[in-house]
């Protein structure tokens, strides 16, 4: 089941399965991914709980997100995953980071950088607070400018 929110960086597709988010996609949408969409689900209460919290997060009322997720991926990119839900709101975290994080080396950051571009759930899953070693903003799914919006956002109400 999916809905389409507004956002201030476009309209976000949210997708639930089984109870649990599993995408959060950003406009223009991408059909035939292989990624199970079903039908459009407006009032299904997961879909309502993320649309909410999202609706609450743009607004700067939310900095932590409590929602069943469901991201699809392999061990590795799950772990890098769950690694992003640790990068506090407002905060940044390198690649190499990241892959220090995970016991790796820092030649890792390239195959950091490959799971957090695959990161199903943006957003709520943090993937916009990992940045280059020089503090240089890298790609981004969603590009750069929506990554540097939700920056702005959580620096901006970081300081209040």
């Amino acid at each position: 089941m999916w809905i389409v929110i507004e956002s201030p960086i476009g309209p976000l597709r949210i997708v639930e399965q089984a109870g649990a988010i599993t995408a959060i996609e950003f406009s223009p949408f991408r059909d035939g991914t292989g990624r199970p969409l079903g039908d459009r689900a407006d009032d299904a209460p997961v879909l309502v709980a993320a649309a909410r919290q999202l609706a609450e997060y743009f607004a700067g009322d939310r900095t932590e997100f409590d929602l069943p997720l469901a991201p699809a991926g392999s061990q590795w990119q799950r772990s890098v995953w769950a690694q992003l839900l640790g990068i506090e709101y407002g905060a940044t975290a390198s690649y190499g980071e990241i892959a220090l994080r995970l016991g790796k080396t820092n030649a890792a950051s390239r195959a950091v950088g490959t799971a957090n571009g695959a990161n199903p759930i943006p957003i709520v899953i943090p993937c916009h607070r990992v940045i280059g070693a020089n503090g240089t903003l890298t790609g981004y799914a969603g590009g750069l400018d929506r990554k540097q919006l939700l920056l702005d956002l959580e620096r901006q109400d970081a300081l209040f």
